[in-house]
This record gives structure tokens, C-alpha cells and sequence, in this order.
């Protein structure tokens, strides 16, 4: 059945792996559907007709999360484009993994533009656009809650910022029923990090459930949160993790 009849959804990152998957699933839901890429033209159109076999309509937006201007001007673009905008999903995000004394000073400007900038950007231009019982999702990571070894210092950084952006936005938008929510998942078999890649066998070992998690069942999370069901649900943090941080 269908639950969010009428509205509009913006998706960054959205031409493949989670943010794909949420883009579909969000117009199975009964949204139309807005979403970023950068530069796999391909990939975006395949997105976009999997949303319209939904029978929703599509509007795939270039955009690089890096330049500022792109980063608020998407959300812009997304909410005129639909004629509204009810829902963003901030899941674009780039990992930079690697030991601490070899990141260089690009590296860490990249990734905090990318995954903590155009999130607070976005979310701001949102604000702007989103009507009262508006929602944000944005997409964390497990790291967040267990760093397992070393290596991920800087995306763990980028991503703990995030949950602080989230719960102030929880508090700064709530008087309008605007909530602010973050999903954390945990491994998850994509084409960055495959399920059957070579190293699975090591990510999966910290898990409780001992696999990979789906897109799918990451966008089930955001469904969640984005849908009539999550209306009470805010500032907080949902772990879609096979149990990494058990």
C-alpha cells in the first residue's frame, strides 16, 4: 500500500547503491522522486525509469556535493522541478580510507565538503522549502558507533558530525513537525564494497547476524523515517547494522 501519496522526495547521491535503492523504494511508497549524481549519466537514467515503472515521476539533477553552490542549489532545484519538496534524504558521502599520517590536507577538505558541508548545506536550503511535517534522513554509517581498527579516522570524523547536525536539527526544526533523523548501516553489499569483496570475510566477522546487509533493506529503514509511521521519531539514531555495534 501506498504511503506517501503526494509528495516529494530529494535523494543525493541517489544513482546507485543505497541512495538508488531508496530512490525506488520511496516511489513504490508513493513519492516523486528527485536525486543527484555526478557523473554516471547512465546509471542516473536507469534510476530514473525504475522510478517511473513506479509511477512516479523522476528528476535526475546533476550536481557535485563538493561545490557549495550545488550542494543548496540541488535542493532548490528538486523542490521547483516537483512543484514541492516534503522529504530529503542526505545520503550522498565519499570514504577516504587509509592511515592517519598518510591522509593528506585534500583528502580531509574533500571529504568534510562532501559529507559534512553539502549535508548541512542541503539541509538548510531544506528548511527553507519544507512545509511543516516535513522530514530530513540522513545517512550515517556504523563507524560511527564502533571503529573497528584502524584506517577509518577521517570517515568516522565525517560521519560522527553528522549526528550532531542531526540532533540539532531535531531541536532547531521541531516547532514547525519538521524531524530530523540519521540511519547508520553497517556493512552493506554495494558496488564500493561488495558482499564478495576481498574484504568482506573480515566485515562481515563483526557482525552478529555474519553478513552483508541490502540496499534494500537500508531504504526500508528511510521509508520508515520518511513515511506517515516515523511522525514521532526524531534526533535520533537507527542502527540498520546486522549488529556491528552490539
Amino acid at each position: 500500500m501506498s504511503t506517501m501519496n503526494g509528495t516529494a522526495v530529494l535523494v543525493t547521491g541517489g544513482s546507485r547503491g543505497i541512495g538508488a535503492a531508496t530512490a525506488v523504494r520511496l516511489a513504490r511508497e508513493g513519492a516523486d522522486v528527485a536525486f543527484t549524481y555526478v557523473r554516471d549519466e547512465a546509471a542516473a537514467k536507469e534510476v530514473a525509469a525504475r522510478v517511473e515503472a513506479a509511477g512516479r515521476r523522476a528528476l535526475a539533477l546533476r550536481a557535485d556535493a563538493a561545490d557549495p553552490g550545488d550542494a543548496a542549489g540541488a535542493v532548490h532545484r528538486a523542490a521547483d522541478g516537483l512543484g514541492r519538496l516534503d522529504v530529503l534524504v542526505n545520503n550522498v558521502g565519499i570514504g577516504v580510507l587509509g592511515p592517519l599520517g598518510e591522509l593528506t590536507l585534500a583528502d580531509v577538505d574533500r571529504v568534510l565538503a562532501v559529507n559534512v558541508r553539502a549535508a548541512f548545506l542541503a539541509s538548510q536550503a531544506a528548511a527553507e522549502r519544507l512545509p511543516d511535517g516535513g522530514r530530513i534522513v540522513t545517512i550515517g554509517t556504523c563507524m560511527t558507533q564502533r571503529v573497528p581498527g584502524p584506517g577509518g579516522t577521517l570517515y568516522a570524523l565525517s560521519k560522527s558530525a553528522l549526528v550532531g547536525l542531526n540532533r540539532a536539527l531535531a531541536r532547531e526544526l521541531g516547532g514547525r513537525g519538521i524531524t530530523a533523523n540519521i540511519v547508520h548501516p553497517g556493512p552493506v553489499d554495494t558496488d564500493l564494497n561488495p558482499a564478495d569483496g576481498p574484504y568482506a570475510a573480515g566485515q562481515t566477522a563483526l557482525t552478529a547476524l555474519g553478513r552483508f546487509g541490502t540496499p534494500d533493506e537500508v531504504a526500508a529503514a528511510v521509508a520508515y523515517l520518511a513515511g506517515p509511521e516515523g511522525r514521532y521519531v526524531t534526533g535520533a539514531e537507527l542502527s540498520v547494522d546486522g549488529g556491528h555495534a552490539a
